[in-house]
């Protein structure tokens, strides 16, 4: 078995990885989305939308009356 980070032979402490720079790597990419499996169920693309308005509103403030 093959690491599926660089490709080296993989060490049996480590699997399915060669190192623990390897096994960083790839908790690297699941840290930053790399790994994120995109979603096209329309109520999962309805609750984002309202996520991202209500942190605008927030990042926003309270709104001021006229």
């Amino acid at each position: 078995m093959s690491c599926p980070i660089c490709g080296n032979a993989t060490v049996p402490e480590m699997r399915p990885f060669c190192s623990k720079r390897c096994a960083d790597r790839d908790l690297a990419r699941w840290f930053n989305g790399s790994y994120a499996v995109p979603s096209t169920d329309p109520e999962d693309i309805e609750e984002l939308d309202e996520a991202l308005e209500e942190a605008a509103r927030d990042q926003r403030g309270p709104e001021k009356p006229h």
